[in-house]
């Protein structure tokens, strides 16, 4: 059976690449953090039917000239996590990630190892990855992140520079967590240093920004994050700075008052003009990918009630909690109002 097209991959990449390739005219360099998979987007292409999981290394093929840093963090390395529809290890979904971004014609040029306290599970993960012919970097903790604005400005000093030779630089990581942030900010401000201009924005799909609060797609990117605690809310500092409702999550709205204290000591206080809000700060061109909205809704619905299954069923494995559980049950009240 043929699954009905909701949305155009195409259209998508043509926008978002043309969206990224101005922000990139804006700056000598930019840092721009991928969240979420990059070589496989499972919800993605489950609540977007036509979304193809590779999009977003389509889209990464689509901008010309660029270097791949990767983040890991080695408190989940060493706590062998496990991430994401295949249930991998930290370490696996490491190694796979790698494996598919050289398979899909690019490659990790860098793999930043955050929360390093030399370890020594960790060191041999790190030789592990210098003999695939990746250069490895070590970043510490810094104290006091991300509350603490002059502690972390000194701990960003401190952290050893990545040399970067392309115009776009890509910073991505194997989970939530991996400090991708902090790893983007630090080379930053360490580039600005240098008498180079450059920035920092975020490459974001979920949830979309331009679709409204309670639309189902961005329901169920809150469903997607249930166990984590994340919810939608409207963007206050985009409304304050454009009377014009944006649909961000929590902690990007929670955090945007210490970001961007941190981004305009990093890069000076011009860039405060520039970004006003969390949504001006991110790059989401995904609703112009958008062809059907009666058949994404539909798809959004069917996810949000397989991740309402799939909680339930780790509950009473005892890998879930009972919170998670609540929390879906809210969730699943959104849909049938």
């Amino acid at each position: 059976m043929i699954r009905k097209k909701g949305f155009s991959s195409e259209r998508y990449i043509e926008a978002q690449s043309a969206a990224v390739l101005k922000r990139i005219n804006e700056f000598d360099k930019l840092y721009l953090e991928f969240g979420g998979k990059l070589t496989y987007d499972g919800h993605a292409s489950r609540v977007l039917p036509g979304f193809k999981p590779t999009t977003k290394i389509d889209l990464l093929k689509n901008l010309g000239e660029l270097e791949i840093i990767y983040c890991i963090n080695a408190n989940d390395l060493e706590s062998d996590r496990r991430l994401g529809d295949f249930e991998l290890t930290y370490r696996e979904q490491t190694l796979k990630d790698i494996k598919e971004i050289r398979k899909n014609g690019l490659e990790v040029n860098h793999l930043c190892i955050t929360f390093f306290e030399g370890r020594s599970e960790v060191k041999k993960f790190k030789k592990e990855i210098e003999n695939l012919g990746i250069k490895v970097y070590t970043h510490k903790r810094i104290e006091g992140y991300p509350d603490k604005v002059n502690k972390i400005i000194d701990g960003f000093s401190k952290q050893r520079f990545i040399k970067t030779k392309t115009k776009l630089v890509i910073v991505t990581g194997a989970s939530g967590g991996s400090g991708k942030m902090a790893t983007a900010m630090a080379q930053v401000y360490n580039e600005r240093k240098n008498g180079v201009n450059a920035g920092f924005s975020k490459y974001e799909l979920f949830p979309i920004w331009n679709l409204a609060l309670n639309h189902p797609i961005n329901i169920a990117y809150e469903a997607a994050t249930a166990d984590l605690g994340d919810y939608n809310m409207i963007d206050s500092y985009h409304w304050k700075a454009y009377k014009i409702k944006a649909v961000n999550y929590n902690r990007d709205v929670e955090n945007f008052k210490i970001l961007r204290k941190i981004y305009s000591l990093v890069a000076g206080k011009k860039i405060l003009s520039r970004f006003k809000s969390p949504t001006d700060m991110g790059i989401n061109m995904a609703k112009k990918g958008i062809i059907d909205d009666k058949i994404c809704r539909s798809a959004a619905i069917k996810e949000i009630k397989r991740r309402d299954k799939i909680y339930k069923k780790e509950f009473k494995a005892g890998r879930e909690s009972i919170e998670t559980v609540k929390r879906m049950k809210k969730i699943l009240n959104k849909i049938k109002k």
